[in-house]
């Protein structure tokens, strides 16, 4: 199957509420061109520098997604186009994303990302530290960023029973954050659920999944 006809599968098994983001990191312009034309929009990457060189040769109605671990040094780099960054981990990147955005005149959306994972090498905040945050001080001042949800990557195991708890670790977060409705957060998002685990991550109740390999094929990483 080819990338429209792999587009197109998933579209029609997802429900309407849930965002589809095409990951297209390490995948060359033809291959998120030919998903431009199959409709799709909406994509992600997880390498600043990456994201920026195919901001600037493709179609500028495209919504980029910063997907990856950020460091708080390149973030001028995407400030002035990106429009979701997932992997909001601490209230240091989030003071940077604010002043960057600050400077292109934007308010840019962020999720925060809860460490759902049992795995030491995923990166997130406990749901209490992301409570702290959103009630604190320092957070109210930060008037170009907006926290729109919140984000969670699972385990990498074929432990489904396992992966499911950590998703339903992230809804309850999701929960009990929502009525904490500030001008500069508004939940609404929850990101979880890729390409192995999408349909058990909208069971849970996942309302954007980060779909790469089951679109665009198996990823080649030596380039």
């Amino acid at each position: 199957m080819n990338i429209q006809e792999n587009l197109k599968t998933i579209k029609s098994s997802i429900p309407e509420h849930v965002t589809l983001v095409a990951v297209s990191k390490t995948k060359p312009v033809s291959d998120v061109m030919e998903a431009y034309h199959a409709g799709q929009r909406v994509f992600g990457e997880n390498k600043i520098q990456e994201m920026a060189e195919k901001f600037e040769e493709l179609p500028k109605d495209i919504e980029w997604h910063m997907i990856g671990h950020v460091q708080r040094n390149k973030v001028k780099y995407i400030a002035s186009f990106v429009s979701l960054i997932h992997g909001v981990d601490n209230f240091k990147l989030l003071n940077e994303i604010d002043k960057q955005a600050k400077k292109h005149n934007r308010v840019i959306d962020c999720l925060l990302q809860i460490k759902i994972a049992s795995e030491e090498s995923k990166f997130g905040m406990t749901p209490l530290e992301a409570s702290d945050i959103i009630q604190s001080k320092d957070f109210s001042e930060l008037k170009n960023i907006k926290v729109t949800g919140v984000m969670g990557m699972a385990t990498f195991t074929d432990n489904l029973i396992q992966i499911e708890q950590e998703f339903k670790l992230l809804i309850s977060t999701f929960s009990n954050l929502k009525p904490l409705d500030t001008d500069n957060c508004k939940l609404q998002t929850v990101s979880m659920g890729m390409s192995g685990d999408y349909k058990l991550a909208i069971n849970c109740g996942s309302t954007m999944i980060r779909v790469g390999s089951s679109i665009f094929g198996v990823r080649n990483y030596s380039n």
